[in-house]
């Protein structure tokens, strides 16, 4: 594990030298002309100051509509909103993970509620169903708005809640497959600690954690104008273009930030963590231990294609914006938030092949020669 933190380490130095290299003209520019500013996450504009814009040969007059204007929009900016990849490609994977998630996590919550055999399991495969349809209900809504050429119709608040519900809940899923992840490790490296503790007093107040984090990632999606006209385009964004000067969103540039290390990467590395401890240990066993490993496979194997290219992109873009203000890598980080989508499709198998293995008991030997019977 420290030679994986090391070559990690030695990656994001790379990286960093390169973007620097090739965007040294750039900031040198920036320097001469103003102090460099922090910018959003996604594709950036600037306010409109004046009274009306140009449009088609014809003068719009701004103060008639009802968003804010921003203008000054990069091409890589127009050639992502008018492309079939937002308007096509995107939206019709949204559908097909909200045809199969919504479906497969209700039916999940009905058996979680009916047939429930270990309580301090069921609350956390509760929340992480009801988080996943939380999610799959935002992507109905995000799949419209791709459908409608990248054109928000619904108002400002509902844009605000269905940012909010998308981000909060990406994080949310991923500190409760975390949370289950160490849930199995201290069952299997440490099971007299496990077997004496108020697990489902444990359990409960984890989900609460959670459940903050959430609220604390929603707040500032919910407080800060995410809807906005561009003229240029002649069509009204949902959370894709927003404002360089604004001292909200650029507090929201190190809020988000923070969230991505500390609610993606870090659970990456516990997954990463209690997955090879866990392996090591059954390993080690004489018993049966193919179902839960099958399990922590599967949890590992969320993380790493549905989780891993979002985080490390999201990363690389903050990366890139302070380094020499480009914007292409948030093209590339909708592409991963797409199979960032994908692990609501796929929570419902974990749940199964827990299901599968309740059944059954992890047994570990004691240094009396005895054994310990674990069910996870």
């Amino acid at each position: 594990m420290r030679k994986l933190f090391i070559c990690l380490l030695l990656f994001v130095f790379f990286i960093s030298g390169t973007l620097q290299k090739k965007g040294k003209r750039t900031i040198k520019a920036q320097m001469n002309c103003s102090k460099a500013v922090p910018q959003p996450r996604t594709f950036k504009g600037d306010p409109v100051s004046w009274i009306k814009y140009t449009l088609n040969g014809t003068q719009a007059p701004i103060s008639t509509h009802s968003h804010s204007a921003l203008q000054s929009l990069s091409n890589i900016t127009i050639e992502y909103l008018r492309g079939p990849l937002s308007t096509r490609v995107i939206p019709i994977f949204y559908m097909l993970v909200v045809a199969v998630g919504i479906p497969a996590n209700i039916a999940i919550l009905c058996l979680l509620v009916t047939k429930v055999r270990k309580v301090s399991s069921a609350i956390l495969y509760c929340s992480l169903a009801v988080s996943d349809l939380l999610l799959l209900i935002s992507l109905f809504f995000k799949a419209h708005y791709h459908l409608h050429g990248n054109h928000w119709v619904l108002g400002e608040p509902a844009c605000r809640v269905v940012s909010a519900c998308f981000y909060g809940n990406l994080y949310c899923s991923a500190l409760t497959l975390a949370c289950i992840s160490v849930k199995r490790y201290m069952a299997v490296v440490y099971p007299f600690t496990y077997k004496s503790l108020p697990k489902r007093t444990f359990t409960a107040w984890v989900s609460v954690a959670v459940w903050g984090v959430f609220g604390a990632a929603i707040i500032p999606e919910l407080l800060v104008e995410q809807s906005y006209w561009l003229p240029e385009l002649n069509r009204t964004t949902c959370h894709d273009v927003l404002p360089l000067d604004y001292s909200s969103h650029i507090f929201l540039l190190y809020y988000n930030l923070g969230l991505t290390v500390f609610s993606l990467l870090m659970p990456l590395v516990v997954t990463v963590v209690c997955f090879a401890r866990i392996i090591r240990e059954l390993s080690r066993s004489h018993y049966d231990w193919a179902m839960y490993i099958k399990a922590s496979s599967l949890v590992f194997g969320i993380f790493v294609v549905c989780f891993l290219p979002a985080g490390v992109l999201h990363f690389l873009h903050y990366l890139q914006l302070f380094v020499n203000g480009a914007e292409s890598l948030y093209v590339y980080f909708n592409l991963a938030v797409c199979l960032c989508c994908l692990h609501a499709c796929l929570d419902p198998f974990l749940f199964i092949l827990m299901s599968k293995s309740a059944g059954s008991k992890l047994y570990v030997m004691t240094f009396k020669g005895k054994t310990l019977s674990i069910s996870l």
